[in-house]
């Protein structure tokens, strides 16, 4: 499963799944969960850039913990669902805020917004051995040496195992398929030339550019 987003067909995201987060940006925090998808075309690794997808003037950082699939899951049971991770990774969750925040007036999907290429960057893949606990791993992120998010997956509404049941309840999740648990306060703007590090407490970091 170490190079899984080369085979993996799939990205399903989690959105509003902080609390603080959902506040930020004046939205509900949801009663069940708010799911967005992106394609597997935005996977980027460390050494390749962040890009602007075109007409986008405000980009936003969003670090998240993403939950690596390892056998096929359709309509599973909560209780059964962590039989079917293989791991984890560290995510980012690139977002073209004006692209968004446009398409929701109008009541439009996300897709361009959350899916353009360069959207997902991840690290290297972790074990469930290296993340024992997925729903008490501390999330950070800096801008240019700036601390701009930092918060704990306890913190998630829905929970690893709930996420997985209920997504797996319509849509069928294969080996290699990620699920990203969502990001919690602090999301803010990136610009052209900004430097991006994000890492898991004690367990792994990683960095990227942006460019225009």
């Amino acid at each position: 499963m170490q190079r899984f987003f080369e085979f993996g067909r799939t990205i399903i995201a989690v959105g509003r799944n902080f609390r603080e987060h959902a506040a930020e940006l004046g939205n509900a925090v949801p009663t069940k969960p708010l799911l967005f998808m992106k394609p597997a075309s935005a996977y980027i690794t460390e050494g390749h850039k962040i890009r602007f997808p075109p007409g986008c003037k405000e980009m936003h950082h969003e670090v998240e913990l993403g939950v690596v699939i390892g056998e096929r899951a359709t309509r599973i049971r909560a209780e059964d669902a962590m039989n079917h991770v293989a791991g984890y990774v560290l995510a980012l969750d690139m977002t073209a805020r004006d692209i968004q925040d446009a398409a929701k007036k109008q009541g439009h999907p996300w897709l361009l917004a959350k899916g353009f290429d360069t959207s997902c960057p991840i690290g290297n893949f972790l074990t469930r051995e290296q993340i024992p606990d997925p729903h008490n791993v501390e999330l950070w992120l800096r801008v240019n040496g700036q601390q701009r998010q930092r918060g704990n997956t306890s913190e998630m509404i829905f929970n690893v195992p709930t996420l997985l049941s209920y997504i797996s309840t319509f849509i069928t999740l294969d080996p290699g398929d990620l699920v990203l648990m969502g990001t919690p306060a602090g999301v803010g703007r990136v610009a052209p030339g900004d430097e991006i590090e994000a890492g898991i407490e004690n367990v792994t970091k990683m960095k990227f550019f942006v460019e225009s």
